[in-house]
C-alpha cells in the first residue's frame, strides 16, 4: 500500500484529496505548509509527494529543492496558475507531473498511478530478460533499472524517474535518434500528456547533473527539429 504526502495550505483539498487517495488504498499523510512537511518527509519518506506551489512558510519549489538534495522521491505538483513559467522551473528542478487547479479527483488518481507506475521496480516483468529490466552498460554509463541507479565513471549521479527513463531509451541505441514524441512514449504513461518543452527541460538538467561530475559530459546530442541521440562510443 504506497504512501503518499499531500502538503497543501487548503484543508479543503487536503481533506477531499485525502478521501480520494483513500478510497483507491493509498495511506496519506497531510501537511498545511512546506515547512513542516519537510519536517515530516524526511522523518518518513512516502512513495511519492503531490505538492501545492503557493504555501506559506516555505512554498512547493522551495520544499522540492530541499528534498532533491537527499531523495528522488517522485514529486506532482498542483499550481493554480496559467503561467508556463511555473511548471518549467518545476520540471527543471526535477518534477515529474503538474496538476492545474482546479483538478477532478480522479484525473488526479489516475496521475498519481502514472508515476507510482514509473517509479516502481520493473521486477514483474523480468520473466523474459527485456530491454527495460537489464543493467545497462555504455561505457561509462551504466543503469539498473530494478535499483534506480545510474553512475557515471563510477560515479553516482542522481536521477528522478523520467530522468532516468529518458536516459535509458536515449542509452539503449547509441547513435539512433529518439524524436521527442518517442522519448514522452518512453518516460510518460499513456494518460498524462505534455508537450515538447517538457522533454527538452528534462534533457537541460539531465546534462547538469552529469557535468556536475565529469565538467566534459557531452553525450547527449541535439539535432534541431529532429530529436535528441546519445553519442556513440
Amino acid at each position: 500500500m504506497p504512501t503518499i504526502a499531500l502538503v497543501d495550505d487548503d484543508r479543503n483539498i487536503l481533506a477531499s484529496v485525502s478521501i480520494a487517495l483513500e478510497s483507491e488504498g493509498y495511506r496519506v499523510q497531510t501537511y498545511t505548509d512546506g515547512a513542516s512537511a519537510l519536517d515530516g518527509i524526511q522523518g518518513s519518506v512516502p512513495d511519492l509527494a503531490i505538492l501545492d506551489i503557493k504555501m506559506p512558510r516555505m512554498d512547493g519549489m522551495e520544499l522540492l529543492r530541499h528534498l532533491r538534495q537527499k531523495t528522488d522521491l517522485p514529486v506532482i505538483f498542483l499550481t493554480s496558475k496559467d503561467d508556463e513559467i511555473d511548471e518549467l522551473f518545476g520540471l527543471k528542478m526535477g518534477a515529474d507531473d503538474f496538476i492545474k487547479k482546479p483538478f477532478s479527483q480522479r484525473l488526479l488518481v489516475e496521475r498519481v498511478r502514472a508515476v507510482l507506475r514509473r517509479s516502481a521496480p520493473r521486477v514483474e516483468t523480468a520473466a523474459k530478460p527485456s530491454e527495460t529490466t537489464r543493467v545497462l552498460d555504455r561505457g561509462a554509463l551504466s543503469m539498473d533499472p530494478e535499483r534506480h541507479t545510474c553512475n557515471w565513471n563510477a560515479k553516482p549521479v542522481t536521477l528522478t524517474v523520467t530522468e532516468f527513463l529518458i536516459l535509458y531509451a536515449l542509452a539503449q541505441r547509441p547513435g539512433v535518434v529518439k524524436s521527442r514524441n518517442a522519448l514522452m512514449d518512453a518516460a510518460y504513461d499513456d494518460q498524462v500528456y505534455v508537450d515538447d518543452r517538457t522533454i527538452d527541460s528534462h534533457i537541460k538538467r539531465l546534462r547538469k547533473k552529469f557535468k556536475a561530475v565529469d565538467g566534459e559530459f557531452d553525450m547527449i546530442e541535439t539535432l534541431y527539429g529532429v530529436g535528441y541521440r546519445f553519442k556513440e562510443a
